[in-house]
């Protein structure tokens, strides 16, 4: 195990986490809803960012792995999440992670997504929060706006009607139900919701200036919407 505070990444992590990022890549490249490798890349350097901020030691392989990993079995990018699961803890088997190890980033990954939350909060060690943290931080501020449009345009979600109020009470089927769900009621169905289910204080910190970032484009939206600005 690879503790952060005990001299970092080991020559072994970092040649797995070379492999894994590979894979990922290979994966995600292509994608045109806002979860293509850019995304991975940024989530890996706050879920790092994040993880040296702990005073308590974390497993940073296990991090940095969940990190590259996450949106790789997401069932709303690939055709069959259990065929995705599998086939990563078969590269997590084929890297030599230990059985703990490997069975961590598979639970990290499986239970982290806003959309495994919505019924009931899912249980992750601080490995699985941090990484959670970094998604959801990627959600936010100005790059969660590009991210929320992208992947809205990509469905061909309506932007703006605001005769369509947004939902409450969601689950995660009726989450998915793009038809009733529009680019702006989005962040109040879940972008704005974000900053406070984060894990860490680190988190919540880099939060803060994102989550205005986001109001004042909503509010000046919303005043250009009605040529009130």
């Amino acid at each position: 195990m690879d503790k952060i505070n005990q001299g970092g990444l080991s020559m072994n992590s970092q040649a797995q986490l070379t492999t894994i990022k590979t894979f990922a890549k290979s994966k995600l490249a292509a994608d045109k809803t806002g979860h293509n490798f850019d995304h991975i890349q940024r989530v890996v350097k706050l879920a790092n960012r994040l993880a040296k901020a702990q005073t308590k030691p974390v497993d940073l392989t296990v991090i940095l792995a969940a990190a590259y990993l996450h949106d790789t079995i997401d069932d709303k990018l690939v055709a069959s999440p259990k065929q995705a699961v599998n086939e990563v803890k078969e590269l997590l088997t084929s890297l030599a992670f230990s059985s703990a190890q490997s069975d961590e980033i598979i639970h990290i990954i499986t239970h982290m997504s806003y959309a495994s939350n919505l019924n009931e909060k899912q249980v992750l060690s601080l490995e699985g929060q941090i990484v959670q943290d970094a998604d959801w931080l990627d959600a936010i501020g100005a790059i969660g706006i590009t991210r929320a449009i992208y992947y809205g345009g990509a469905h061909g979600e309506k932007i703006y009607d605001p005769e369509i109020l947004p939902r409450t009470q969601l689950d995660k089927a009726s989450y998915r139900n793009l038809a009733d769900e529009t680019i702006i009621n989005h962040f109040y169905e879940k972008l704005f919701k974000l900053a406070d289910m984060l894990n860490t204080p680190q988190a919540r910190a880099l939060a803060a200036s994102r989550q205005q970032v986001m109001k004042d484009f909503v509010a000046t939206f919303k005043a250009e919407w009605d040529a009130e600005a």
